[in-house]
């Protein structure tokens, strides 16, 4: 049975989809992603100066570290958009299963927001940031044979 694969080639600032429609085929692209947020820095992306905070016991003041970095922000919210086009793509009967491959951190990011959804259709996992690579380099990163055909 011929299944179609699409394969995430992602980091926090630039995804590229590409994909596969024979287990040993080459991978053909069918969109790309940028996220410019992601590739500035904080201080571009916040205006204002951090809040201050007391001390507990005196006088004194000190500026307020925030949770996250913006960066880390900006970087969770292209992996809800990625994840988003993905799990509409898989209900709209456009693959049967899927490759993430991504920048360390990042794979974590689109990982958690894809949910359990997917989990069962993630084919393989790849931490490698390649964003900028060929078809042909991405598809050397892969199994020669990305399934196994059932029954022919």
């Amino acid at each position: 049975m011929k299944k179609t694969v699409w394969i995430v080639v992602a980091n926090r600032g630039v995804a590229r989809l590409f994909q596969a429609t024979q287990a040993t085929g080459p991978l053909e692209e069918l969109e790309a992603f940028i996220h410019p947020e992601a590739r500035l820095r904080d201080r571009d992306l916040v205006s204002d100066r951090p809040g201050r905070g007391f001390e507990r016991a005196g006088p004194g003041s000190h500026a307020e570290e925030p949770d996250s970095s913006v960066a880390e922000v900006e970087a969770g919210q292209f992996a809800l958009e990625l994840s988003r086009f993905l799990l509409k793509g898989h209900g709209d009967g456009r693959f049967d299963m899927l490759v993430l491959m991504a920048a360390p951190a990042f794979l974590g990011a689109l990982r958690d927001r894809l949910g359990g959804a997917m989990k069962n259709h993630i084919l393989l996992e790849l931490a490698k940031n390649l964003p900028h690579a060929d078809a042909a380099t991405v598809r050397s990163y892969l199994p020669e044979r990305l399934y196994s055909t059932v029954g022919g």
